[in-house]
């Protein structure tokens, strides 16, 4: 039960950055949260819109995952969009910034383990 929370919390995470790239990076919060100077929010613009669209991608996937009634399609479906938001994760945490290895890589691990834990249980 304690994956599915978290796997439900990620999904709700990659909207949120959906949210953050595609509508919000040139306010105020979007520059808060990324960092950002106006004229940088400005010239990649279309380029966080464009990420946040494949944040929107991993969460809908996630969803699937969560609400498919067979158990095995259900069980790779969680496999292939949690292994994508590690991997992206870490790649994010070796090309910008660590704290995406806490936020996106660290919670999608767990929940990978929790899966394959659960998966061994049934």
């Amino acid at each position: 039960m304690f994956n599915k929370i978290l796997i439900a919390f990620i999904a709700l995470e990659h909207m949120a950055f959906l949210v953050l790239e595609m509508f919000l990076w040139q306010t105020p919060i979007g520059l808060k949260v990324f960092k950002l100077t106006p004229e940088v929010a400005a010239t990649s613009a279309s380029l966080a819109a464009n990420q946040g669209l494949y944040n929107g991608f991993l969460a809908a996937g996630l969803v699937w995952g969560l609400t498919q009634k067979n158990r095995d399609f259900s069980f790779m479906i969680k496999l292939f969009f949690l292994s994508c938001v590690l991997i992206a994760g870490l790649y994010g945490w070796f090309t910008v910034s660590r704290t995406i290895l806490f936020v996106q890589a660290f919670p999608a691990l767990l929940a990978l383990a929790l899966l394959f834990t659960d998966k061994q249980r049934n």
